[in-house]
């Protein structure tokens, strides 16, 4: 019931005033080996839910969960993964179990001992007059959509540093006060998926010195957020354009997407949008892969590959550091950008 709701809720800018024009959707490939609880693999333990008060967001209140592999030492400091709608992964027969992933990696050797957080969106309806609550209820208003799902765009999608400072200012130093936390970039990853796929790309873009490391499934790369902040100019579609013309940020990047993700009419496509920042980052030597599937809008194909997602993410990973620079895989460097051709109509 749990993931059902937070899929449910990463799904609420399919609203009836934005009517979504997916292609079909194709059944989600099974959950196999890596992503599946196995016999013998140390598992870790799961707090019970957590909440936090935030100043940054003027007193909104969020859950969340943090996660502790059974091989935590509290003598030697962990790498940190934040997952952004973080209920949502928690199910270890969930349709996106990343406990089982974690456990299951780390024991053999592929990613590193880590704390995982999974942190949901938050709630501002005890924050009445705020500047935070004026905003996202006109939002809400504007857009008929609902107040909490409102905070969760105000979050995700405004291409900001605000949502990187709650994560580093408030949500991390809670768990460091109980955990023994790696403090360097290079130790620190983030995840999520669709508005919580573009939070995580935003959160690394705008601090790189905070995270390094990005996993977006079906990110949200368009116009959610555009304008309704007059202080906030860009939009979540002119990520390409900033990759492309802004400096080159030290981070290493996984974006998964579909063909039938959805074609919105106020937003944009989800497709182009992803293709359309694949397409950059290769341009501009990222250390990037581009997973492009058939899916529509869920998590089904990303859940399925999570386990390399987490290996090529990690891949190299040596704790006596504290920074790498990334470099683009020669390899890929000598590939051509994607190209797109129409399959749903009559050629002319």
């Amino acid at each position: 019931m749990k993931t059902a709701l937070l899929l449910a809720l990463s799904l609420a800018v399919l609203s009836a005033a934005a009517q979504n024009y997916s292609g079909p959707a194709p059944s989600a490939p099974p959950l196999t080996g890596d992503s599946l609880q196995q016999p013998g693999v140390p598992e870790g333990k799961l707090s019970d839910k957590l909440t936090i008060t935030s100043r940054i967001y003027d007193g909104m209140t969020s859950n969340y969960w943090i996660y502790v592999p059974a091989q935590y030492d509290p003598k030697t400091p962990a790498a940190v993964m934040v997952f952004n709608d973080g209920g949502g992964y928690i199910d270890r027969k969930g349709s996106h179990p990343a406990l089982n992933v974690i456990d299951n990696l780390i024991a053999q050797h592929r990613i590193p001992v880590m704390i995982a957080i999974f942190t949901n969106p938050g709630d501002i309806s005890g924050a009445p007059g705020t500047p935070t609550y004026r905003f996202v209820d006109a939002y809400s208003k504007k857009w008929s959509r609902t107040l909490k799902d409102s905070m969760r765009s105000t979050q995700y999608d405004t291409v900001s540093d605000r949502y990187a400072r709650f994560l580093r200012d408030e949500l991390i130093p809670a768990v460091a006060a109980k955990y023994n936390l790696r403090k360097d970039a290079y130790s620190h990853a983030i995840t999520g998926l669709s508005s919580g796929g573009i939070a995580s790309f935003n959160a690394a873009w705008q601090m790189p010195d905070e995270f390094s490391r990005v996993i977006s499934w079906i990110g949200s790369f368009t116009a959610i957020q555009w304008h309704e902040d007059p202080s906030v100019p860009d939009g979540g579609q002119d990520y390409p354009e900033k990759i492309l013309r802004e400096p080159h940020r030290n981070i290493r990047v996984w974006l998964q997407d579909g063909a039938n993700d959805q074609e919105n009419p106020r937003y944009g496509s989800w497709p182009l949008a992803n293709i359309r920042m694949a397409n950059a980052l290769h341009l501009k030597g990222y250390d990037s892969h581009f997973s492009f599937g058939a899916g529509p809008h869920s998590p089904g194909e990303g859940a399925a590959e999570f386990p390399e997602e987490m290996t090529w993410l990690w891949r190299g990973y040596d704790p006596s550091h504290t920074s790498e620079t990334y470099a683009q895989d020669p390899a890929d460097a000598a590939k051509p950008p994607f190209r797109v051709s129409i399959a749903n109509r009559e050629a002319h």
